[in-house]
């Protein structure tokens, strides 16, 4: 299940992390590539450690907590601080599947990896190529998101980053563990969520639609209780 989440930033956010992103201090990105990826990736990321990445990692992390939509297909129970790239001259990432064990920075805690999230910090229009391709069950699928949006996938998904030929692509990415660790039964859950809210928005105030938003519920976090691990 791939899913874009618009306006994840406001644009006043954008325009802040921005700041602090283009005025921080860049490395090689494949200083944090693993065994797999290191032979394919060839971008620039922020250092463990960098001021701007924390600060602006919290700005993600605070607008998700808040965000419907986001919890409602994640349904995160653990998210990693949020990394930064930068593409540019050229640069991409390779076929890759990411890899499955993260360990929290500054921890002894490990997390599966069930979700990839990229957050676009560049406009489309400031860059030529850097599309991200994920592979799925139904093809390829190209994401190019608008500055501030974000795009959420399985982890297991095959995945590579194309040339930036013109300007700079600069992303956050990350990863989480969801409560529900199958990516069909996250989608079900998904599916049905908005359908509950779909119901009670468009038939609001009749009886018989209110009665059946309170059944579907009661499916809905039987089958959480079901299925969710903590």
């Amino acid at each position: 299940m791939l899913i874009t989440i618009p306006e994840v930033l406001t644009a006043e956010q954008v325009a802040q992390a921005r700041q602090m992103l283009d005025a921080a201090e860049w490395v090689d990105g494949r200083s944090t590539a693993g065994y797999q990826s290191v032979k394919s990736k060839d971008n620039l990321q922020l250092p463990d450690g960098s001021p701007a990445a924390r600060e602006v990692g919290e700005m993600i992390l605070a607008a998700l907590s808040k965000n419907p939509l986001f919890l409602a297909a994640a349904l995160p129970l653990r998210i990693l601080p949020p990394m930064f790239n930068r593409y540019s001259g050229g640069q991409s990432f390779g076929t890759h599947v990411d890899n499955a064990i993260r360990q929290i920075p500054g921890t002894q805690q490990r997390i599966r990896t069930d979700l990839s999230a990229t957050l676009f910090f560049a406009a489309p229009e400031e860059y030529d190529g850097g599309e991200l391709r994920v592979e799925d069950t139904y093809g390829v699928k190209s994401v190019k998101l608008p500055a501030g949006h974000m795009v959420l996938y399985p982890s297991t998904s095959l995945h590579h980053v194309t040339p930036v030929t013109r300007g700079a692509r600069v992303c956050s990415f990350f990863w989480l563990q969801s409560m529900i660790r199958d990516d069909g039964q996250r989608s079900l859950l998904f599916d049905l969520d908005l359908s509950i809210q779909r119901l009670a928005r468009d038939l609001k105030g009749n009886l018989v639609a209110e009665q059946t938003g309170v059944q579907l519920t009661g499916v809905y976090h039987n089958l959480l209780r079901q299925w969710a691990e903590m």
